[in-house]
């Protein structure tokens, strides 16, 4: 195990590297850190490389901002806007570039890249624009869709939540929701750690992030016959990337590697451990 520190333009990202082989990238999601992969780490890593960073606002990923810097200066029900200065205002994009220049940095020409919800969204914008650097991906729990309208309003409503209460008292409400209702029934210690390390996360990082995937734009046009071998896994019981969601935009790629978990939330790393390990390592091993 390594931890290294990348710096690009818009802050510097840290990641930890394990194992040696293949290279393969794990980025978590919203209300997460990259501590969620921890139950795939140990297994992967006794076949692959694997490159596992906080994404910039994340641990010890930061912005290249002091905080306090961003501001929410229109609260409309139709709007949302932040206040930036000096840095330009968060975006999806924004945060595969970081992701680019870590690869850069570890000098990786070609890798696979997993994005876990948020993470999918970063992986699919990564995809776009420097498709060279892959040799497939996997959307985990996540869509190539943009928000509706409904669910962009519910964005800015959560953005004034967080205004209003905190970051950590958002994701106390809503992190119970993600899981599948089998695991809330035996497993809530885990829930219970994941909500109590919310608690580390800035609001305003956690509000940049809900920005961002409230303006990222709608990227299926990136898996409609894409070359590269795409794996999609999905949960029955998943409310933030509900099944029938992914399942219309799982046919567009040339390859396709379908996965649905059964009684499975948006957490299957979690909820459906040893699966999800066989599925990452076959597909890595395809």
């Amino acid at each position: 195990m390594m931890q290294k520190n990348c710096t690009w333009s818009g802050g510097t990202i840290a990641y930890t590297i394990y194992g040696e082989g293949i290279p393969v990238v794990l980025l978590h999601g919203f209300g997460e850190d990259s501590s969620i992969w921890n139950r795939q780490v140990g297994f992967l890593q006794q076949h692959c490389k694997l490159i596992v960073p906080d994404l910039p606002g994340t641990g010890n990923s930061q912005w290249g901002i002091v905080n306090g810097e961003w501001s929410i200066v229109n609260r409309a029900e139709d709007s949302l806007t932040i206040d930036h200065s000096p840095f330009t205002t968060p975006s999806i994009d924004h945060l595969a570039y970081a992701i680019y220049e870590l690869l850069l940095q570890e000098n990786i020409l070609s890798c696979y890249l997993f994005g876990h919800s948020m993470g999918g969204y970063i992986t699919l914008a990564l995809a776009e624009k420097y498709p060279s650097l892959l040799k497939g991906f996997g959307l985990i729990h996540s869509t190539a869709f943009a928000d509706s309208e409904e669910k962009k309003k519910n964005r800015v409503r959560g953005i004034e939540l967080m205004e209003q209460y905190g970051g950590y008292s958002f994701l106390k409400t809503t992190i119970p929701n993600l899981f599948g209702q089998k695991f809330k029934e035996t497993d809530s210690p885990s829930i219970n750690q994941l909500m109590e390390q919310s608690k580390a996360f800035s609001t305003l990082s956690l509000q940049a992030y809900y920005y961002a995937m409230m303006k990222r734009p709608d990227r299926t046009h990136i898996l409609k016959g894409n070359p590269l071998p795409v794996l999609f896994v999905m949960g029955t019981e998943d409310v933030a990337a509900p099944l029938n969601d992914v399942l219309q935009q799982s046919h567009l790629p040339l390859i396709s590697y379908i996965h649905i978990l059964d009684g499975i939330g948006h957490m299957g790393m979690w909820e459906s451990t040893d699966r999800m390990n066989q599925l990452l390592l076959s597909f890595i091993q395809q």
